[in-house]
């Protein structure tokens, strides 16, 4: 169950797990590494301050939403869960301001996909786990062509994956991802990608060009920092992976104890 932590910085936890952390007086800040590095990707890839049309499939406690209504004024988003629980406690104890631009949806999100209009947001961000896992149907290539459809033909998909060594879960991702989008890239902590740790990584794409040399720069001076993945280093990475069918998909793999932990 949710629990909440009541002061004016909240940390939202599922069953003992840090789900989400949001600083109502300080909407831009970003605590968790990989929330950091969700938000150094839509500062790098789209104008600094232009108004986008997001979606976000899984909304934890709005952390990424509160970012980009206060950075880019304007924007409007639609965020996808299909927890009622957590939205309704989210929209109780922890409320956005009535014009921030941010709707609710209780769905699925491989359901919302389907249904949603074709060429809708910008910027696409999937941060879905069932628990410490991301379910099976949000892992393949048919999964990848709904996000597809429904992103502008200048959008980008981003989603946040988990992971450890030999990285089965992520290559076969980035397999499924490629049979889509012209364009990938992968944002990880330099530890996670050499194998000593569980963690997790960021992948992007599109089918424009990303500025990954700016995003390196963002990622790599972050206080945590990280490493950009892309072109023939990260098709090295993929190596012979191969994309995921819908009669192939299983979850993302199980975390080591702890490894999401508090502390």
């Amino acid at each position: 169950m949710p629990d909440v932590d009541r002061e004016r910085a909240w940390l939202l936890t599922v069953d003992g797990a840090p789900q989400s952390y949001v600083d109502l007086d300080a909407p831009t800040h970003l605590e968790f590494e990989y929330v950091r590095r969700l938000g150094h990707v839509l500062d790098a890839v789209v104008a600094p301050g232009r108004a986008l049309d997001l979606v976000h499939l899984g909304g934890g406690a709005l952390t990424l939403p509160r970012y980009a209504a206060a950075t880019r004024p304007g924007s409007r988003q639609a965020v996808v869960d299909v927890d009622h629980g957590l939205l309704d406690l989210v929209a109780e104890h922890l409320p956005v301001p009535a014009d921030a631009g941010i709707a609710l949806h209780p769905a699925d999100a491989r359901v919302w996909l389907d249904a949603a209009a074709p060429d809708s947001p910008d910027v696409l961000i999937a941060d879905v786990f069932g628990g410490s896992r991301i379910p099976a149907h949000l892992t393949t290539v048919a999964y990848a062509r709904a996000a597809e459809r429904v992103l502008r033909a200048d959008g980008v998909y981003l989603a946040n994956l988990a992971d450890s060594a030999p990285f089965a879960f992520v290559r076969s991702q980035l397999a499924t991802f490629a049979t889509v989008f012209e364009e990938l890239a992968l944002i990880a902590e330099p530890g996670v990608l050499r194998g000593r740790r569980f963690g997790n990584a960021v992948l992007l794409a599109a089918h424009r060009p990303l500025d990954t040399a700016a995003l390196a720069r963002r990622t790599a001076a972050d206080a945590f920092p990280a490493r950009v993945e892309h072109g023939a280093a990260l098709r090295k990475f993929i190596g012979d992976a191969r994309p995921v069918r819908d009669e192939d998909a299983v979850p993302s793999p199980v975390p080591p104890s702890g490894a999401f932990g508090i502390g």
